[in-house]
């Protein structure tokens, strides 16, 4: 079914490639039906599918993990898993800057 206008916003629809981004990577350009008014891309399976593959060549499926809070002392902290910090060069002993962007979470800047 082709769609015409954006059940979100209403806005008009069309069909375009766009920039495809996971982790800060460019995967390619994909078609996708694009709204004009709030920009929302929707991708259909096969692209989809595409896109998963590229992600898994590139070493980008699977980045994300879950953990827990821990406690060492008076202070709280959070293991961040190996393949996280081989991706973004993480090593013991390299410094860096914590902050909160909102109540929900917390930027770690690699200084």
């Amino acid at each position: 079914m082709k769609r015409n206008k954006c059940e979100e916003c209403g806005g008009k629809i069309i069909r375009k490639k766009v920039p495809f981004k996971l982790y800060g990577v460019e995967l390619g350009l994909f078609p996708a039906d694009f709204c004009s008014k709030c920009n929302e891309e929707v991708y259909d399976e096969s692209t989809l599918e595409k896109i998963n593959k590229i992600a898994k060549q590139k070493g980008l499926w699977g980045l994300e993990s879950r953990t827990k809070v821990g406690e060492v002392g008076n202070s709280l902290d959070i293991r961040i898993g190996r393949k996280i910090a081989d991706f973004i060069g993480l090593r013991k002993g390299k410094e860096v800057l914590v902050h909160p962007e909102n109540k929900k979470r917390i930027i770690i800047d690699i200084v």
